[in-house]
């Protein structure tokens, strides 16, 4: 895996949150030092501000812009310039996400990266990827991950996202920093014995991963492309943004919600047996912004891809009946 990553060593951790977590605790490591994440992350959305509560870091965010990025101005400027004034944090980290999770699975591009690493090296600050879908982009830029990892100090990666492995991810950096890693998997409760079982079942999944990845990368395609082709004005989707495996498409009429759609998807009545694809309970999940999320894996083939945007259109055109009538 080491190889794999590029990095020197790597380390299997429980969770991804747990090796987020590790990751910036090895980076900063006393309280009060401060990092650099975008304001749209995962690290600082979906892990319960565990870099504060439980590592006493300080996240700075970054207004996330469309394609997962943020602009280098900004975030110059944030670096905290006045440290060791005892008013200041100490800026120590930089934290990236690609591909990016609020942003329908956007990629990071190469040249973000390189930037990154400039801007971190002329302050000495490092560099963490939250790679948790890492495959993921390196199957879209079509190159190694370890191509993406070499402008990063660490970086997490996921097994139970869509590699399939049934849980874990791993750590990767310096042996310095897996050493310290180590010892802060220990202090949250990581460390386990019968680790060796469940990281073998995360390298069979790793076999055959990056073809498996590709083929997820063209349903997710092939479900954008099939909701355009009903032209339906209640749902919209920008292919610009269908880059891997996660597709993100709008409910335009406020009358829906994406709640209420996504639970449509998921049920099957009686009145539904004119054809198998209305017969299929499809899950997806609400966003936010009146958006429905839908992630494909390798349990999804393409045959089911194409049951679901007729499912799709199925709901969609039982809404506008409705919709008209009402």
């Amino acid at each position: 895996m080491a190889e794999l990553l590029g990095t020197e060593d790597t380390l299997f951790v429980p969770s991804g949150t747990m090796g987020n977590l590790i990751s910036v605790m090895c980076h900063c490591s006393e309280r009060g030092a401060e990092l650099l994440v975008g304001d749209e992350s995962h690290i600082h959305l979906y892990e319960q501000g565990g870099t504060s509560q439980l590592a006493g870091v300080h996240p700075r965010t970054l207004m996330t812009l469309p394609d997962g990025t943020f602009d280098l101005n900004e975030l110059e400027y944030k670096i905290c310039h006045n440290y060791p004034d005892p008013h200041y944090p100490r800026t120590c980290l930089i934290c990236l996400e690609s591909t990016h999770n609020m942003k329908g699975g956007c990629v990071l591009p190469l040249s973000f990266f390189k930037e990154i690493r400039t801007i971190a090296d002329k302050y000495k600050l490092a560099v963490h990827l939250d790679g948790a879908r890492l495959l993921n982009a390196a199957v879209s830029l079509n190159i190694q991950p370890s191509e993406i990892v070499q402008y990063c100090d660490s970086v997490m990666m996921c097994f139970s996202k869509a590699v399939g492995a049934p849980v874990g991810s791993i750590i990767g950096g310096s042996k310095d920093f897996i050493q310290k890693a180590v010892r802060m998997r220990k202090a949250l409760g990581g460390g386990m014995r019968q680790v060796g079982v469940l990281a073998a079942a995360a390298l069979e999944a790793m076999s055959d991963a990056m073809e498996r990845l590709k083929a997820d990368h063209l349903n997710a395609r092939r479900f954008a492309e099939g909701i355009l082709t009903f032209s339906s004005p209640l749902l919209s989707v920008d292919l610009t943004t269908v880059q891997t495996n996660i597709v993100k498409f709008k409910v335009e009429d406020t009358r829906i919600s994406p709640e209420e759609f996504c639970k449509s998807l998921q049920t099957v009545t009686e009145a539904d047996t004119s054809s198998r694809s209305e017969r299929v309970a499809v899950l997806m999940s609400p966003y936010p912004g009146g958006r429905v999320r839908a992630v494909w894996h390798h349990q999804v083939s393409a045959h089911d891809t194409d049951l679901t945007v007729q499912k799709v259109k199925y709901v969609t055109e039982k809404y506008k009946t409705q919709l008209l009538t009402s």
